[in-house]
């Protein structure tokens, strides 16, 4: 019990009530145990071709209004725009080795992790039936499928996440601010016994993805740090270390989050091997292929008011945003997360959009959707 109060405790200190549009996001990297990927010998190397795009180096130099501190386009296995802020970086070592919160980004990068958990035979499939996980009992997710549960139609919206309560991650009668800062077990214990699930629609709720990760990590065992190890240090070939935190080390409690740190090349590094694997038809990619085929509607209304890939998306797989209002033909991976951090992977056309903000107030339709709507 000590161990959950410090936890919340530590969450309001870390994370005091801020207005979410303008959230400059406390770093949290010193509170909190990490898993730590290694960086490898074998880094992917990039090619460039810049060109100049006055528009995006006048977003970055006014980032103060707009948010924007990194930039960069990728087309074609080539780095054609790099651009970042010379005045702003989060607390870090050297420059080249300073690290940005994923936000959201992260509960993509956590299903990227589980489609190798399958890949490596620790997981059956999207469709398993979690029922051998003695944290989750008699609780609305208890007995559900895997793909419902990243999918986020996994009827927990009596409980938290956007349907209902505006954000992702508040929970119903919590004493705590913030789902992402309390171990699955003492949300299981002390929010969701003896609940029932509700008709299964589209509730974008950060406890699924905490669900569906620390089921892998129950699935994994103590295999969890070397499978982040042949994810990122082996496949993906980061530069830098990154990290994943998590609320404790004791995994038995359900203490992984999605919450990820990378240099701003490390984030390219990671989508454009999602793209390589998505188009190379590697086991992941066929894991990528089939949570595309089984996405839902997000059944929320397009506006052109829409400022970010979550918003401009009308339908969501596996913790990624799909069909792109306008672009729904075209086969384009979203991520998405708080503050304007994005990563947008257009298969079709070989361009990857990587960008690293402190809030979303820079002009995304012109360096972003004008971007995936040209040829």
């Amino acid at each position: 019990m000590k161990k959950y109060l410090f936890i919340i405790l530590l969450s309001l200190l870390v994370n005091p009530p801020s207005n979410a549009d303008h959230d400059s996001f406390p770093y949290g990297f010193p509170f909190f145990p990490k898993y730590k990927i290694e960086g490898s010998d074998q880094y992917r190397q990039f090619k460039t071709k810049l060109i100049k795009n006055k528009l995006i180096k006048k977003q970055i130099k006014n980032f103060k209004k707009t948010g924007l501190v990194s930039y960069i386009f990728y087309e074609n296995n080539t780095i054609v725009i790099d651009e970042k802020s010379p005045d702003y970086w989060p607390d870090g070592t050297k420059e080249e080795k300073r690290l940005f919160k994923s936000n959201s980004v992260g509960k993509s990068l956590s299903s990227y992790v589980i489609g190798h958990a399958i890949c490596e035979g620790y997981i059956d499939g999207v469709n398993v039936v979690m029922n051998d996980w003695p944290i989750i009992k008699n609780t609305l997710y208890d007995g559900q499928k895997l793909i419902d549960v990243l999918n986020m139609t996994a009827g927990d919206q009596d409980y938290i996440g956007h349907r209902k309560f505006k954000k992702d991650d508040v929970l119903k009668g919590s004493a705590a601010r913030s789902a992402n800062l309390l171990a699955l077990r003492y949300i299981m214990e002390n929010n969701l016994q003896n609940t029932k699930k509700s008709k299964p629609v589209y509730n974008y709720s950060a406890l699924a993805t905490h669900v569906a990760l620390n089921y892998t990590i129950f699935k994994t065992g103590k295999n969890y740090q070397n499978l982040l190890n042949k994810v990122f240090n082996e496949h993906v070939k980061v530069k830098n270390s990154v990290y994943f935190l998590r609320n404790s080390k004791d995994e038995t409690i359900g203490s992984g989050r999605y919450t990820f740190f990378a240099t701003r090349y490390d984030y390219l590094r990671i989508a454009q091997t999602i793209m390589e694997d998505w188009k190379n038809d590697t086991c992941v990619g066929k894991y990528l292929k089939s949570i595309y085929e089984n996405r839902i509607d997000k059944n929320t209304k397009v506006t052109n008011r829409y400022n970010s890939i979550f918003s401009a998306t009308k339908k969501y797989g596996g913790q990624f945003h799909f069909d792109v209002v306008g672009l729904e033909k075209k086969k384009i991976i979203g991520l998405d997360g708080l503050g304007g951090q994005q990563i947008i992977i257009d298969i079709d056309n070989n361009k990857i959009i990587v960008i690293n903000s402190i809030y979303n107030h820079y002009n995304w339709k012109k360096i972003v959707y004008k971007k995936l709507k040209n040829k």
